[in-house]
């Protein structure tokens, strides 16, 4: 039996009423005297019996009838089933529980693991739940089961927060595609997460829920949040050794909901703090921070910027690297020397590649004649200027074997080469063969029309070339050369050829002032510095990755290769055996058949903006409209107690009684006698 406002059972109390009134109005018999008992007559001893039941009868219907009111308006349903009414409605469920790194602020994880673990004590058996842990793609996936203790179990081992960023739709769609197969009709999707507003991403593809899916937010990102961000890092990614103070720039933000206004910020320099500075952030959320270093020695170095504590010390720290590397050596062949400045074939690129002790590279000019091959093992970069046809066979031999090893060699053919010879010789591994050499007339000029702006020559040197080239050789790439810049007669102007372990590149025009004005140009200096960079292979990793970017380790990868984390675990790399998406923060180490190579990995500053989003935003956006309001179970129960009670209408049927027994009260107090 089960009352549908139970709250009236409460006036089961008034029935100790009549008790009370029939207790305290008992009367005891009076005492009289009399002359003699003679002339009183004797009552029945039956009749004094009588009228005791009459009034324990008359106090039990009074008693009665207030019980049985109480009961009417409680309203009782009589039914074998109604101690599963909660339970009438099996239901599928899908728990989303956000593993992105900024539950990693304060408890936040574990409050939504607990929040998790609730929601299972409300299903019963028979009803199937399914579990996601998510980020920006999903961590780990229970599917649906009506093992209750399976899912307790897999929440319950879920591991801390990774470092990713959020991502709410991916999640929301694969815990809709579970519910299609889902075997109940009464299907939900709890998302417990702290509702980061950059959780949103930039979906605007207004996807919605299935219909009939209900969505029910679970915020465990309650408070007030404090926390300092190192938003911006400027730090060199390759240095010259001996190189002078270095100054690296870091931006300070405060980005909690509370704001912070001072703030310490370190340097460590390969495990030794070096610098130590107080910023203070009363007067503006951010501030610039300089910080002096020295990189004395060359190799790798590892450094990190530290910032204060706070309430959110994940992302406290940026890491990053800095190459320190001996000056490139570059050996220039010059086919045209000569005493006077202007008509030295390599005085430009002597002004270029040289000149002055902050150089990165040194440079050394010999003539055809002085090349010896010996000194090929010395050099970073061969650069043969309006040479090559006058080289010996034994000369050219060396250079090849020197760029199938590993060397490099830059190719600038001005007007004193022989074509025919030149092909003869280089053929086997130059980009292109000399077809004519061409001199235009009178004010004709060549301009370059098409350039690969991907390339990393030419990638930081802008896509507005304005050289003028009067004269340029006519050549035909290699097959598997690669054209990098084309002049507007659709010409090659630059190509790239690799040959064996080392690489080729060839100008199809002059270095100097003689075919054309580069070297007057703005552009000189960064393309020869460029391609020189690019052929010593001098052009270093990136100083920092961010958590899932993808590491090309192929520049180490000549063999086995084996990674570890910033606390000595082992990390897999992709199929490929050469890259690797890094999921942990700090530094990374790969070792190879080579020296060991450093690689820092810093945490999306994305996820660092701890800013909400309300629930109940998210949920207007999801929600298909033909989705039905869901109630709660409560509610739900209370409508089917309801539904049940009503064709059996006890509480009238009661009230009938009660009638009757008013009646018969009535009847019975107006006989009593006392």
């Amino acid at each position: 039996m089960a009352f549908l406002t139970p709250f009236f059972l409460f006036g089961l109390l008034a029935a100790a009423i009549p008790i009370a009134i029939h207790l305290i109005r008992k009367e005891k018999p009076p005492k009289m005297v009399f002359s003699s008992l003679r002339f009183l007559k004797n009552t029945s001893k039956k009749l004094i019996l009588f009228q005791k039941i009459q009034q324990w009868l008359l106090l039990l219907l009074r008693a009665g009838l207030i019980a049985l009111l109480v009961f009417a308006f409680a309203r009782p349903l009589f039914d074998s089933s109604i101690a599963s009414l909660v339970d009438a409605q099996p239901h599928s469920s899908v728990i989303l529980v956000d593993s992105s790194m900024s539950m990693r602020y304060a408890d936040r994880f574990e409050r939504a693991k607990t929040q998790a673990l609730n929601l299972l004590d409300t299903l019963s058996a028979g009803d199937e739940v399914a579990v996601i842990a998510f980020d920006n793609a999903t961590v780990s996936v229970r599917e649906l089961s009506t093992d209750l203790e399976g899912a307790r179990t897999f929440i319950q081992g879920l591991n801390e927060p990774t470092y990713e960023i959020t991502r709410y739709m991916p999640a929301l769609r694969l815990a809709n595609d579970l519910l299609e197969s889902a075997r109940h009709e009464s299907r939900r999707i709890h998302l417990i997460s702290d509702y980061q507003a950059s959780g949103m991403g930039n979906d605007d593809s207004g996807w919605m829920m299935s219909p009939g899916v209900a969505f029910d937010p679970i915020d465990v990102g309650e408070g007030a949040t404090r926390n300092l961000l190192l938003t911006d890092v400027r730090s060199p990614d390759q240095l010259i050794e001996n190189q002078e103070e270095y100054e690296i720039l870091a931006r300070v933000r405060s980005t909690g909901s509370l704001h912070l206004d001072n703030a310490q910020v370190s340097l460590i320099l390969d495990g030794v703090e070096t610098t130590q500075v107080q910023v203070s952030l009363e007067e503006a959320s951010e501030s610039v921070v300089r910080l002096p270093a020295v990189f004395a020695t060359a190799g790798t170095h590892q450094g990190e910027i530290r910032v204060g504590s706070d309430e959110f010390s994940v992302d406290n720290s940026y890491y990053f690297t800095v190459d320190v590397t001996p000056k490139i050596r570059v050996l220039v062949i010059n086919g045209e020397p000569s005493e006077n400045w202007y008509e030295d074939e390599a005085h430009w690129m002597s002004l270029a590649v040289g000149g002055t002790t902050e150089s990165p590279f040194v440079l050394t000019s010999v003539t055809s004649r002085e090349f010896l091959p010996a000194s090929l093992s010395e050099q970073d970069v061969v650069v043969l200027l309006n040479a090559g046809s006058d080289l010996s066979t034994t000369q050219v031999g060396a250079i090849r074997d020197y760029v199938s090893d590993g060397g490099s060699l830059f190719l600038a053919p001005g007007d004193r080469v022989n074509g025919g010879q030149f092909n003869q010789l280089f053929a086997d591994f130059s980009p292109a063969s000399l077809s004519e050499s061409i001199r235009l007339r009178g004010s004709d000029y060549l301009l370059i029309a098409d350039i690969d702006r991907r390339h990393p020559i030419l990638l930081p040197l802008g896509g507005e070339w304005g050289v003028r080239f009067e004269g340029y050789w006519a050549v035909d790439a290699a097959a598997d050369a690669d054209v990098l810049m084309q002049f507007d007669n659709s010409r090659p102007a630059f190509i790239e050829r690799p040959y064996g372990q080392g690489n080729v590149l060839m100008f199809a025009s002059a270095l100097d002032t003689e075919w054309n004005n580069l070297p007057l140009q703005g552009l000189f200096l960064p393309f020869v510095h460029e391609s020189i960079r690019y052929l010593a292979q001098a052009t270093s990793k990136e100083r920092a990755y961010r958590i899932g970017s993808l590491i090309d380790l192929s520049s180490v990868a000549n063999g086995p290769l084996s990674v570890t984390g910033p606390s000595g675990e082992p990390l897999p790399l992709n199929q490929s055996g050469n890259t690797l998406i890094p999921q942990v923060i700090g530094f990374l180490t790969v070792e190879g058949p080579q020296e060991p190579v450093f690689y820092a990995v810093n945490a999306d500053p994305e996820e660092s903006n701890l800013a909400k989003i309300a629930p109940s935003a998210l949920q207007d956006q999801i929600t298909n409209p033909e989705t039905a309001p869901v109630q709660s179970p409560d509610v739900q129960t209370q409508a089917l107690m309801t539904e049940i009670e009503g064709p059996q209408r006890v509480w009238w049927w009661i009230l009938l009684v009660v009638m009757l027994l008013l009646l018969l009260e009535t009847r019975i107090a107006n006989t009593t006698h006392r």
